[in-house]
């Protein structure tokens, strides 16, 4: 299966190192960093969701309108609008893009933050109601016919969308989590399931954990990927003094109080979402591991979210990058601190080279197999 790459959209150009310039949206930056998606060789791009962002469905139709191949991964959260109307909206997407959508189901790991939204399950039955959404934007997009739906959160009659998407059977689904119950229901109902960036052992131990809830649940395992955070330098030397220029500006944002991306913990409370947890765990344990991962950024934003680095030249970090390959992960995630000029470079310089050595094994693999088959033929 070849290598997948996603970027990250935005609606202005504030980071964990940067004060945003203007207000909360922006389109015409919106539009420049997607392009700069598209033109480098990325193949999607996540609308990012909090309670208090511009809606990204809306932002994702005015990119689609603005660019021509790339795919538009929107994040939306099952607790702000109702399963069958949230078909609706994203079949009329997928058209409005030409079949560019798809979307990223989001549990919520932050109980203040679904609050802030009118939303207080608990995290287990967040998960349930995560399930049963899924379910339904399933069958919303493949049914001819009018269906009901009894469940434990969402009950209806006699539903038959009139728009579907175009994409056939139906837009791919995204999920993450890092739980017991994040796992048994991405690995049932995910197309693809969304981990952050774990040191080497940690994410291994993840995609066994989510192979054998796909197992036996009676599914294939869903296409895993990982999200980092590349820090890029002509030699390791410069990437690794970039990296601690990095460091330095996140802990300058904290002191002015500028925390545009990623709500930082800073009175030492543990966050409460277990992918958070798991990056924390691994900060303590060391700033570096295996080729390239550093994760005091993630130390210092309190296991913020995709926060964890990579830190070295383009051949180190796409180095590293196969490293996980060769544990099964398939989609890349990756978002610098500086988000327009890292997209470009980490799309010229990095995914060339992972997507050509993945290329050379897959033609290895193959002619492996081929060999192998018309000795059995012989035999």
């Amino acid at each position: 299966m070849p290598v997948e790459f996603l970027g990250i959209a935005a609606n202005h150009d504030g980071t964990e190192t940067t004060t945003r310039s203007g207000g909360a949206l922006d389109l015409t930056y919106a539009t420049k960093l997607a392009r700069a998606h598209e033109d480098n060789g990325w193949d999607r791009v996540l609308f990012a969701y909090h309670s208090g962002s511009p809606d990204p469905a809306q932002v994702a139709a005015h990119v689609a309108a603005n660019t021509e191949r790339l795919n538009l991964v929107v994040a939306h959260r099952p607790n702000t609008a109702y399963p069958t109307l949230t078909a609706k909206t994203f079949a009329t997407l997928d058209h409005i893009s030409g079949g560019r959508f798809e979307v990223h189901v989001i549990t919520g790991g932050s109980t203040a933050d679904q609050a802030a939204e009118g939303d207080h399950l608990d995290k287990d039955a967040r998960y349930a109601r995560t399930r049963e959404f899924i379910q339904i934007l399933k069958q919303a997009w493949t049914s001819d016919a009018p269906f009901d739906f009894d469940g434990d959160h969402y009950r209806f009659e006699n539903f038959l969308a009139d728009v579907k998407p175009l994409q056939t059977p139906r837009p791919r689904i995204s999920f993450g989590g890092s739980s017991p119950a994040a796992y048994e229901v991405g690995a049932r109902e995910a197309d693809v399931f969304a981990l952050w960036g774990e040191p080497l052992a940690g994410t291994a131990e993840q995609i066994a954990t989510i192979r054998a809830a796909a197992t036996a649940a009676g599914k294939p395992l869903p296409t895993i990927q990982v999200a980092f955070r590349p820090i890029i330098g002509a030699t390791d030397a410069l990437a690794w003094e970039r990296a601690e220029r990095t460091l330095g500006a996140i802990r300058e944002q904290q002191e002015t109080g500028h925390t545009t991306r990623g709500r930082l913990r800073r009175n030492g409370t543990q966050p409460e979402n277990s992918g958070s947890q798991r990056l924390l765990a691994a900060a303590e344990s060391g700033e570096r591991h295996d080729r390239a991962l550093w994760t005091a950024t993630s130390a210092a934003t309190g296991g913020g979210g995709n926060s964890t680095a990579l830190v070295g030249t383009p051949e180190t970090i796409a180095a590293a990058l196969l490293d996980y390959y060769d544990l099964g992960v398939r989609i890349f995630s990756a978002r610098g601190y500086d988000l327009y000029d890292d997209a470009v470079d980490f799309g010229r310089h990095v995914i060339p080279l992972v997507r050509a050595e993945v290329a050379r094994r897959e033609a290895r693999r193959e002619a492996a197999e081929g060999g192998a088959s018309r000795e059995e033929a012989v035999a």
